[in-house]
């Protein structure tokens, strides 16, 4: 590993970088720029950044309309107020008629910390990937958000890309990225972890720690919920007979629950989900917030011991 940086930090230096090949790309925010970082584009290009206030809904229609003029809008807030707040509008305007619009929420997960309960969006994969025709995008570090901007910039189609407000490692070796098509970390025998965003982290650091005790487990980033790498689901499921999944999301509608999709009645495995068990989460420091929800290195390797 080397140094530490947050995924919403290398998102909205992207934005900048992609302004500047892409004439017909836009920013809009909701009163949140120094937050969601999308204060570089606007630096950069204040005539193609737009402020909607604090008015997410509102925002999501008017880049909507935007897309409909040829333009390439990035829409940005909190993943709560983004997903939750504005859920009806990026339904009905943005992906019933399947406008190209970029959804790119900051502060997801229990990770926000201080902010509590009511700011960490724990639904906000499960609320966009239940949407039909909505891509969803999760990096795992500040290399494959910036990878991820220029990605989804490239395809036509509505995208939800989570973002985290913690900073965290950048992976020194850098992987490739491709909508869809997943990452294999580390290979291993005795299981296979299939973890998104901050999680990829935590599972390799979990995967050491096992290894010291003699498991050896394969790690897989699964960057893209939505469409899911069955392909590689199914491969390593078979190969390894020991499947876990973790997310910094509700253990309802998330990952866990796309990769149980492809299994089901696919593959004869042991199964389990670590994430968030059915409730909210709570205010405290980023790192004691992930512990007090299991979601530590330790205590994932501890719970992946327990699985085998």
């Amino acid at each position: 590993m080397s140094e530490k940086i947050a995924t919403r930090e290398a998102y909205g230096k992207a934005l900048v970088e992609l302004g500047a090949v892409n004439e017909n790309v836009v920013v809009l925010d909701a009163d949140l720029a120094g937050a969601t970082m999308t204060k570089h584009f606007k630096a950069a290009y204040p005539e193609r950044f737009f402020d909607c206030g604090i008015a997410e809904a509102n925002m999501m229609n008017v880049g909507a309309g935007l897309s409909t003029m040829g333009l390439l809008p990035f829409c940005s807030t909190f993943a709560m107020f983004g997903t939750g707040r504005a859920y009806e509008q990026i339904r009905n305007s943005i992906a019933y008629p399947h406008f190209n619009v970029k959804i790119c929420c900051s502060h997801a997960g229990v990770s926000v910390g201080e902010d509590g309960g009511s700011h960490q969006s724990i639904e906000d994969i499960g609320l966009m990937r239940m949407i039909p025709g909505m891509t969803v995008v999760v990096p795992a570090d500040a290399t494959e958000a910036r990878k991820a901007v220029f990605a989804v910039a490239e395809m036509e189609g509505p995208v939800y890309m989570r973002l985290a407000r913690l900073a965290t490692p950048v992976f020194e070796e850098e992987y490739p990225f491709e909508i869809g098509k997943a990452n294999v970390m580390r290979e291993g025998k005795d299981a296979v972890v299939f973890a998104c965003g901050l999680m990829v982290n935590e599972a390799m650091e979990a995967a050491k720690l096992l290894s010291s005790e003699g498991i050896d487990i394969t790690v897989v980033n699964m960057h893209t919920i939505k469409p899911i790498d069955a392909e590689c689901v199914t491969k390593y499921a078979k190969a390894c007979g020991n499947v876990i999944t973790v997310e910094e999301h509700s253990v309802i509608g998330g990952l866990g629950d796309a990769v149980a999709d492809v299994l089901m009645g696919q593959v004869n495995c042991k199964f389990r989900k670590i994430g968030i068990n059915d409730q909210f989460g709570q205010s405290g420091k980023a790192l004691d917030v992930l512990r007090e929800y299991g979601l530590t290195a330790d205590q994932i390797a501890a719970k992946i011991k327990e699985t085998l």
